[in-house]
This record gives structure tokens, C-alpha cells and sequence, in this order.
């Protein structure tokens, strides 16, 4: 991942922290796939994926996490939560990180942005 990728992820934290989010985990692999960041709030363990495009692309970040991303971040999250048992609801997340010539000019912040059944 580039820099600009990196510092996204860490803006993204960073912003929910500010809205009481608790950090557990920062790019958690499995086999399946990767997960960004993994905090909770309240009753809820959240998965989230932070996805950055420019602010003038023609599609927003969150169009990106097409279903079969969705499929590899709900197994990766099911092997978290063997691996580390909580009596929380799970969710998934999508943080959308706007750029503007090399720089982070917004982020947004879809709560159950998607599930899986």
C-alpha cells in the first residue's frame, strides 16, 4: 500500500476514535483477506474498510467494495471472532477517505454499510 493509503487508514481511525470508537485491531489478515481497522462501540464490533479515491472520481469509494470483497472481510471477521470470542453484534463498515491532489480532503463514515446472510 502507498503512503497515501497508509495515512488514510490512520485518518480514518483517527476521525472514529473522535466518535468514541475503540481500536482492537489494525490490518488483520487471514487467508481470506485483509481487514482495516476492527473497533468497537456501545454493543458492536465493527469491521471496517477504508477506501480512498479522489474527490472528483465518477464513483464514490464505498462502490468499490463489490460483493466479493464483502465475502472475503465477513470470513476474515468470522476467523477474528473464533480467534478472539466477544459478546458484541458484529457490523461491517465502510470509511470513505476523499482525496485532492495528493491530500485527504474528507472522510465519511457508513455504519452497516453492507451484511452478509
Amino acid at each position: 500500500m502507498n503512503s497515501l493509503g497508509k495515512l488514510a487508514e490512520l485518518k480514518a481511525c483517527e476521525y472514529l476514535q473522535k466518535k468514541r470508537y475503540k481500536l482492537l485491531d489494525v490490518n488483520y489478515s487471514s487467508r481470506f483477506g485483509e481487514i482495516d481497522l476492527i473497533m468497537k462501540k456501545r454493543g458492536y464490533i465493527c469491521f471496517i474498510e477504508v477506501k480512498m479515491r479522489s474527490a472528483k472520481s465518477i464513483a464514490s469509494p464505498s462502490e468499490f467494495v463489490d460483493i466479493s470483497k464483502q465475502e472475503k472481510i465477513a470470513k476474515t471477521a468470522a476467523l477474528y471472532l473464533q480467534k478472539n470470542p466477544a459478546k458484541l453484534q458484529p457490523r461491517f463498515d465502510v470509511v470513505e477517505v476523499f482525496t485532492e491532489n495528493g491530500e485527504i480532503k474528507s472522510i465519511k463514515h457508513l455504519e452497516n454499510a453492507f451484511q452478509l446472510y
